[in-house]
């Protein structure tokens, strides 16, 4: 999925500070953020969840050594919308796999393919580049609404969407309307730059 890159140690001991966010926690912040992207990733079905979770990391990690700094948002809510692309990327692998197979079948029934358009197979870093730019886009208050929805692990999201849905005072399902619609929004912003490029 991604170029050739090698991480050197110093671009290590940054992201490893980066992802402790200010608290130096001696490499256990990274072992379980870790931890808990191959939980999502094995929630999701997915086959290589170890890989993916790697794959996850190596990207943000590379993101920072290439630019410095990321700061629109905390270290996890960062990492785990890097963590969707790459879940959207393996179902399109995958897709592609077995239509390679067999065009005729109808599709594995245990795949659940994304409806939304998602970036165009281009290396990693311009899908990111152009994430942050959609990000940044975004309104204020709807970007804080999107990184915190989708923030956490499902078990997470749960306490997570009642409190942010008690917070700015709507219902759950005015909550997940909002949600769904400026997620639909960066979507097609992310592929729309893509094609532009």
């Amino acid at each position: 999925m991604t170029k050739s890159w090698t991480q050197s140690p110093e671009a290590f001991r940054r992201f490893l500070s980066w992802l402790d966010d200010g608290v130096d926690s001696n490499g256990e912040r990274y072992v379980e953020m870790r931890r808990r992207l191959v939980s999502y990733f094995a929630r999701k079905q997915c086959p290589a969840a170890d890989d993916l979770a790697d794959e996850t990391l190596s990207r943000v990690a590379r993101k920072l050594d290439e630019h410095g700094t990321i700061t629109d948002t905390p270290p996890a809510r960062y990492v785990y919308i890097v963590a969707r692309f790459v879940f959207l990327e393996s179902l399109r692998a995958a897709e592609r796999r077995q239509t390679s197979l067999s065009a005729a079948d109808g599709g594995d029934p245990g795949l659940d393919p994304p409806s939304r358009p998602s970036p165009d197979d281009e290396d990693e870093d311009n899908a990111l580049d152009r994430l942050d730019r959609c990000l940044a886009q975004l309104a204020a208050s709807d970007r804080t609404l999107i990184l915190e929805y989708y923030a956490g692990t499902n078990e997470e999201r749960i306490a997570r969407r009642r409190a942010l849905a008690a917070r700015l005072q709507l219902t759950p399902n005015a909550l997940s309307i909002r949600a769904c619609r400026i997620r639909d929004a960066l979507e097609a912003c992310v592929s729309a730059t893509g094609e532009h490029r």
